[in-house]
């Protein structure tokens, strides 16, 4: 399943520039021009900043060594793992990353990786200073992303991995909102009448998507989305104890969670206070990874192919960077595993 909103297209470059042109222009000789680009020799930073200034000011992109500036291409593209995620979350991103790479590799790029967070990009500052990748791949999007709002401003062609609120961003996800739309609808369906959800950080974009389609769910239904049945923000197995015992006051019948590390939590902490799975209380996850493989009851939960998406993402990219049209929003499938953790009794 993919949605388009809006084509984009990479704006064609005019003019080939040549070292010597450069060079002239800047009134420094042909091998100092020839040095900023490569990185090696001696040269001041302010005389580098000077030549890169200039090539970015024509619109043009120059690659490692004194050839990629006639080229325009490095044959880099740059993969940025969130430094800020949790061991739990590797997985995801490394299938995602291998899905990449076997993109990148054949259509003749290699693949870089650096990594940013919510707070600090300066290892992704670094990179586009230099001129070192030809592309760039964020694997998350945040709410405020720096990331998102530093490239918008650079030449440098970008794609980021989940939903983001402009159409001028190029973007593939999986589709959460309607995955735990349709996940939650079907328990709902099942007989669930008091169903609470536990979910991540309201600042990663994923999970308000995926808290979204449970309250379309909720609301369809006929049911008003209870925010006292809602336990955000969610990052560590205290908060998650904390989330259970309250939602076991109030006699949920279903437990909801956004991610599978914390389906984790909940079922550890169930199990802690001898709460049956599903005869007690029922569970499910919006995310399906092989932390939650060989449970016993198995676990209801959707399954994202992380690894489709990276070679979704790094086609479109390239498409992109070669000058194609290419959908600005694509949203890919899911797959909903109902298994025996929300079976009746």
């Amino acid at each position: 399943m993919a949605e388009s909103v809006g084509l984009a297209k990479r704006d064609e470059v005019t003019e080939k520039l040549t070292i010597k042109d450069v060079a002239e222009s800047l009134g420094v000789s042909e091998s100092t021009v020839s040095r900023a680009i490569s990185g090696k020799g001696r040269i001041g930073e302010a005389t580098r900043r000077r030549v890169f200034d200039y090539i970015e000011e024509h619109n043009y992109m120059p690659g490692i060594g004194s050839n990629g500036l006639i080229s325009g291409r490095t044959r880099n593209i740059c993969w940025v793992m969130p430094g800020d995620c949790n061991v739990v979350e590797i997985p995801f991103f490394q299938q995602c990353m291998t899905g990449l790479l076997e993109v990148t590799e054949t259509f003749g790029y290699n693949l870089l990786v650096t990594s940013s967070s919510q707070n600090d990009i300066s290892h992704l500052k670094n990179l586009v200073g230099n001129r070192k990748a030809d592309g760039i791949v964020l694997a998350r999007t945040n709410v405020d992303d720096l990331a998102i709002d530093f490239l918008k401003g650079k030449k440098v062609p970008f794609l980021a991995i989940g939903s983001y609120d402009d159409e001028n961003v190029l973007r593939v996800d999986h589709d959460h909102k309607a995955a735990c739309k349709e996940f939650t609808s079907m328990l709902i369906l099942k007989g669930c009448e008091k169903i609470g959800l536990i979910g991540g950080n309201k600042r990663l974009i994923v999970n308000l998507s995926r808290y979204a389609g449970y309250e379309e769910a909720m609301v369809q239904a006929g049911r008003s989305a209870d925010q006292g049945l809602v336990y955000m923000d969610v990052e560590n197995y205290v908060a998650a104890e904390i989330a259970v015992e309250e939602l076991l006051r109030k006699r949920v019948d279903c437990l909801l969670c956004t991610d599978d590390s914390i389906c984790l939590y909940v079922l550890n902490k169930l199990n802690k206070e001898n709460v049956e799975v599903p005869h007690n209380v029922k569970v499910g996850s919006f995310y399906d990874s092989s932390l939650l493989e060989n449970r016993i009851p198995a676990i209801s939960s959707i399954d994202f192919d992380a690894c489709e998406l990276g070679r979704n993402a790094g086609k479109i990219l390239i498409d992109y960077m070669e000058g194609k049209e290419v959908n600005t929003n694509n949203l890919f499938g899911y797959e909903i595993r109902l298994k025996e953790s929300t079976k009746d009794y």
